[in-house]
């Protein structure tokens, strides 16, 4: 059974993405920081007869990161696809914006996805297959003077894909982002329709990948 791998497991686009790719026969692990919220999320896929897990992980800490794709490496094997779906959502101008606040905010919005993607790549290319997903945001195509640290992670996101893509795709790893430029509320279609776009994505023939989607709504 193939391994999909969720960090930053929320009830929207994170668990719409999961569910999507359970419907394909994948095991889907869930984590995030708050335990019982991601194992309340898993229970739903396991009622719909999906094989679901949840861990624990805080997406702003390298180490927490590392160890979480040992732990599930250790437990099933490769990871098939990883989703980088954290981000801190603080609403502050930079009048607003604490001090102490803006590096770890950045830690979770970008920082983390650069440590989990740098954690499973060398195993995905050395068997030349795999998947780095990473959910973008249209604040990273127009900075928003309101959400300034979260767009700074959403323009990181695309960086990293756009910069991880080519080198990667040479070692049979596809790196992509969805860049989703509308709000998109929990259990909704958009929801799933930005699952569908990851899936899109991850189904692509190696022949014609492509680094990002960009979703309206």
């Amino acid at each position: 059974m193939k391994t999909f791998v969720s960090i930053g497991a929320g009830p929207g686009m994170g668990f719409a993405t999961a569910e999507r790719f359970a419907k394909e026969g994948f095991r889907v692990v869930l984590s995030g920081r708050n335990k019982a919220k991601v194992e309340e999320l898993a229970k739903q896929l396991k009622a719909n007869g999906h094989d679901a897990d949840a861990r624990l992980v805080d997406a702003s800490d390298p180490a927490s990161v590392v160890s979480l794709i040992a732990e599930v490496e250790k437990e099933f094997g490769a990871i098939d696809v990883l989703h980088y779906n954290a981000a801190s959502m603080r609403k502050a101008t930079i009048a607003e914006q604490p001090r102490d606040s803006f590096n770890s905010d950045l830690a979770v919005n970008i920082g983390g996805a650069l440590v989990a993607a740098q954690a499973v790549a060398a195993k995905m290319g050395t068997r030349g297959s795999g998947s780095i997903l990473l959910t973008g945001g249209g604040f990273a195509l127009e900075p928003s003077p309101e959400y300034l640290s979260l767009s700074i992670g959403k323009a990181g996101i695309r960086a990293l894909a756009h910069g991880l893509f080519e080198n990667l795709k040479a070692k049979g790893v596809h790196v992509a982002t969805v860049t989703v430029a509308a709000f998109v509320n929990p259990g909704s279609k958009d929801a799933q329709a930005v699952a569908e776009e990851f899936w899109k994505l991850h189904s692509q023939p190696k022949g014609a990948w492509t680094v990002e989607a960009i979703y309206k709504g």
